[in-house]
């Protein structure tokens, strides 16, 4: 009896030291599941990744951006000549119809006659060949010099851009594309970021050439250097001008646009 009750304490003792030791051990923790560390380091990669594509797709929608904004000058330079030449070719037509009507007139008076021309006559028509050629001359040095400029501003090198419509300017003062040389100046200021040069070539637009078309988009930019110079009241002033006077023109919706965002920032 008395040695099963020996068998029997010393049992529980085994028993409870058993318990004392292994609640004085701490668990083991669990190894990380290999498959979760796996897809954690994909997780990073994949961000790494991303942003990387982010930051790709940025730089290529700049450098869209930019081949889009050269584009667009190119064709507004298109339409200019086009319509300086549409303009030059009407007013030939117009000088043309203008001097068969005074010939016409002319012999007319003389009863219908026709008569060999003399010496002074035939020396007032070479002198009259010798202007229109040198006319022609001019003109063509003129259109060169402005493609040569604009091809500049085209081409994003706008100090370059800025000397070349300034010397074309004064070279051409009373060339039929001046209004067209004069705005340019004042786009290549502006995006080269020099905003006072910039206002002051538009405004010459405006001054000089009231009767050009490009007059609205001259308003136009002027106030949007005004925005840029921080002249809020005065590009408020501005902006709604070409709103009021040119309405239904690209330069009016793009003036109410900066007008309502203005709006918005609280300027």
């Amino acid at each position: 009896m008395i040695s099963r009750v020996s068998f029997s304490l010393g049992g529980l003792c085994v028993l409870a030291l058993a318990m004392a030791g292994c609640a004085g051990t701490p668990p083991t923790p669990p190894e990380e599941d290999p498959v979760q560390i796996k897809l954690k380091d994909l997780d990073t990669r994949l961000g790494r990744i991303d942003r990387v594509v982010a930051n790709q797709s940025l730089l290529d929608l700049a450098n869209q951006n930019e081949a889009m904004r050269a584009d667009l000058r190119a064709m507004h330079n298109d339409i200019d000549q086009l319509t300086n030449k549409l303009e030059t070719s009407r007013k030939e037509q117009h000088d043309l119809y203008a001097d068969l009507d005074r010939r016409m007139k002319a012999l007319e008076g003389r009863g219908g006659g026709g008569s060999a021309a003399g010496p002074g006559e035939a020396g007032a028509a070479g002198a009259g060949a010798g202007a229109a050629g040198s006319s022609a001359a001019s003109g063509t040095d003129d259109k060169a010099a402005y493609q040569a400029a604009f091809d500049l501003l085209k081409n994003s090198q706008f100090d370059a851009a800025i000397a070349a419509f300034q010397k074309f300017l004064i070279s051409f003062p009373d060339s039929t594309l001046a209004d067209n040389a004069q705005y340019w100046l004042g786009e290549a200021n502006y995006v080269n970021k020099g905003f006072p040069e910039a206002q002051a070539a538009f405004q010459k637009v405006v001054d000089k050439y009231p009767q050009s078309r490009k007059v609205p988009d001259a308003l136009l930019k002027i106030g949007y250097c005004q925005y840029e110079l921080k002249d809020f009241d005065a590009a408020r002033r501005t902006l709604s001008k070409v709103t009021t006077q040119f309405p239904d023109s690209p330069s009016g919706h793009l003036a109410q646009q900066r007008l309502d965002s203005m709006a918005a920032e609280k300027h």
